[in-house]
């Protein structure tokens, strides 16, 4: 069973439905004992890091997901759920995450379009179990911030956009995706199954 952690801040349905269809029992919860149960989990996000992470906090479940991560399990942070798996984000103000991954989060800075929409290709950077059967191609973002990771063996994939950013990044057990595999078509849904699969080990 897959657990998608609810703590009133993800796209849950769209998730759900993705890993549904991939074959895995998909279960949206709150609940520490499920999450704890479960084979593998994923953290969604949508909005803003200092609001997810008050979110979190108030339902106890930045403890559970940081404990999740320590039980050796897979666990996948997507979109803004990947930027919490981080030290700290300046988004609106200067906020703490999980820190799973050292490092930080930061706006784009330029004249360019903010935020970043749309298409992008893949470039790996790591081997990784999630690139398992996949060549690089286009995944679908939307994000005004990126993740500034401290180790770069923790960046396993970036795209361009005016500058590198961080696409996926993955510290043994821990990954995350900053754009929507649910979204991105068949290689989005192939690093979702991909992901999944660790579950199995």
């Amino acid at each position: 069973m897959i657990a998608i952690i609810d703590y009133g801040m993800g796209n849950l349905h769209s998730v759900s439905k993705a890993v549904e269809r991939l074959g895995y029992k998909a279960l949206v919860t709150s609940d520490e004992n499920e999450i704890m149960a479960a084979d593998g989990a994923i953290l969604p996000g949508v909005g803003a890091f200092g609001d997810a992470m008050e979110h979190l906090r108030e339902s106890r479940l930045d403890a559970v997901a940081v404990r999740y991560a320590q039980s050796g399990k897979p666990l996948l942070g997507i979109c803004l759920g990947m930027q919490l798996l981080f030290t700290s984000s300046e988004e609106h103000g200067s906020y703490e995450g999980l820190n799973l991954l050292p490092g930080k989060v930061v706006r784009f800075q330029g004249s360019y379009k903010i935020p970043h929409m749309g298409w992008n290709r893949l470039q790996f950077q790591q081997k990784s179990p999630l690139f398992a059967g996949i060549e690089e191609g286009h995944v679908y973002f939307v994000h005004s911030f990126h993740a500034l990771p401290e180790q770069a063996s923790d960046l396993l994939a970036v795209t361009d956009y005016y500058q590198q950013v961080t696409a996926i990044v993955g510290r043994g057990n821990v990954y995350g995706m900053q754009f929507h595999p649910e979204k991105s078509g068949s290689i989005g849904m192939q690093l979702l199954s991909n992901f999944l699969g660790l579950s199995k080990l």
